[in-house]
């Protein structure tokens, strides 16, 4: 079809013209059938929002999408592109993608009235099809829908009852495309009233101009529920004329926020052959997306978003890295020390409450960690109740002791691999209970997992830790509270 280049040979062709909305219903039923995956890399709304956006799709609605930050509501719309037709032919020239078919601007008609079967067409791929705006403030109708441009009047010697001095805005300019529209609530009531008729009934007007242009678009809308009472709202009448609006959620367990963000995490192969990364880390590290979800000193309705693990899992492994070069080792392993990395990729990526701010946002991320490890610890080891009759009978009295009768135990942070297990072997009992709660435990993993015992009994209240100048400093709680003393 590429090789057809005018109107006449379009037509002999058999070509046939459909709106967008039916040319993503029937592309996309063709892929339903198939079975094959219809977005592809959008992971955790398999049961939930894509069955949603495809019934969406199906009925040719235009889309809201509602849900808090980071939850792929921009990929989705994205990946809508890819359920377009490949290539579309236009009328070569024209500023609007007008159908050789079926074209509605004077300059498309007046082309075909003047050369016929003889008008040029041109080919877009579907890559060009997608338009995208971010609702600012700042935006106007004459940014979205058009305006008359003085210098195209005095260029083409028109007066302004010309409706040739039009410049088409954004929306004309998307006819036939993918338009997406991001933080809608952002744009100005008037500005939305201004998108009515566009949605609606297909008119435009620009600056006393009424254009009857039935522009044939996809609209999809996205929108932080926040948004509604904090910065500005959807007005009523736009909201109905949305045909479908669908929440969107954070992924709802540990491994699809691991499949997340080990997608979307910007590594180089020689950052990920140099670090290795224990599974128990890499749980640990989306543990605390969800501790902090439900945190009190976060604001649970501005949410916290995917990226922020994607970050601290780049944050993770650059802190191994850094430590790695400084001690001059090819390869290295992460350790729970050097989640304290992360702290910079988390303050930034949530809102505080006033207790939060209260406790500043490092503090903050510091209890996340500790969070995240609380809630772990019990699935690998004997749980630690709060009060116990028989200190002796517990299963960590042996641990508890060697800490006692040592004056201090640390982990520096710049030590070598070797330097670093040789630490963690000097503490026998830390091997026996390995060897009793978890005898199957990777051996590549063990150390990470025997640190992991140690901050998880200062997370129960059984050890202290203290930072100190170059590492982390564990010693037994009373003896410790004596020493202070």
């Amino acid at each position: 079809m590429k090789d057809i280049k005018t109107l006449g040979e379009l037509k002999q062709s058999g070509y046939v013209s459909k709106s967008i909305k039916d040319e993503l219903r029937d592309n996309l039923r063709t892929k339903i059938k198939s079975g094959k995956p219809v977005f592809e890399g959008v992971h955790g709304f398999e049961n939930t929002v894509i069955p949603e956006l495809e019934r969406a799709i199906l009925s040719r609605h235009n889309i809201n999408l509602l849900g808090l930050r980071g939850q792929a509501k921009t990929r989705l719309a994205r990946k809508m592109i890819e359920l377009l037709d490949e290539y579309m032919p236009i009328v070569a020239g024209s500023e609007i993608n007008d159908d050789p078919m079926r074209p509605i601007s004077r300059y498309a008609k007046d082309s075909i009235a003047e050369k016929g079967d003889a008008t040029p067409i041109q080919w877009i791929h579907r890559s060009e099809r997608f338009f995208e705006k971010l609702a600012t403030p700042d935006v106007t109708v004459a940014d979205l829908i058009g305006d008359v441009d003085p210098i195209k009047a005095a260029n083409l010697k028109l007066s302004y009852a010309d409706d040739r001095v039009i410049h088409f805005g954004m929306i004309p300019r998307a006819n036939r495309c993918i338009f997406v529209i991001n933080e809608l609530p952002d744009l100005q009531a008037r500005i939305q009233v201004a998108l009515f008729n566009i949605l609606q009934e297909g008119d435009i007007q620009i600056r006393g101009f009424k254009v009857r242009m039935p522009l044939d678009m996809q609209f999809v809308f996205t929108a932080n529920p926040e948004d509604y009472t904090n910065r500005g709202s959807i007005v009523t009448p736009l909201k109905d004329r949305i045909g479908s609006q669908i929440l969107t959620h954070y992924p709802e367990s540990i491994a699809i926020a691991r499949t997340i963000t080990h997608q979307e995490a910007k590594l180089d192969k020689a950052q990920s052959d140099a670090v290795y990364v224990p599974s128990l880390a890499k749980d640990l590290l989306e543990q605390i997306s969800f501790e902090a979800r439900e945190s009190e000193y976060i604001d649970a309705k501005s949410g916290v978003s995917a990226r922020m693990s994607i970050t601290a899992y780049e944050n993770l492994l650059s802190t191994a890295e850094r430590r790695g070069l400084l001690s001059g080792a090819d390869t290295t392993t992460v350790r729970l020390s050097d989640f304290m990395g992360i702290i910079p990729a988390i303050t930034g990526k949530v809102e505080l409450v006033y207790e939060g701010e209260q406790e500043g946002a490092a503090v903050v991320a510091q209890h996340l960690i500790g969070d995240a490890i609380h809630t772990f610890f019990p699935a690998f080891f004997p749980k630690i109740e709060k009060l116990e009759r028989d200190a002796t009978a517990s299963p960590y009295a042996n641990l508890l002791e060697w800490f006692f009768a040592e004056t201090g135990f640390e982990l520096l942070d710049d030590a070598s691999d070797e330097e670093y297990s040789k630490q963690l072997d000097a503490v026998k009992p830390l091997e026996d209970l390995i060897q009793k709660y978890q005898p199957n435990y990777t051996p590549e993993d063990k150390y990470f997992l025997k640190e992991f015992l140690l901050w998880g009994l200062v997370e129960y209240d059984k050890l202290s830790k203290d930072r100190v100048l170059s590492g982390y400093q564990f010693k037994d709680l009373y003896s410790n509270y004596i020493n202070k003393l």
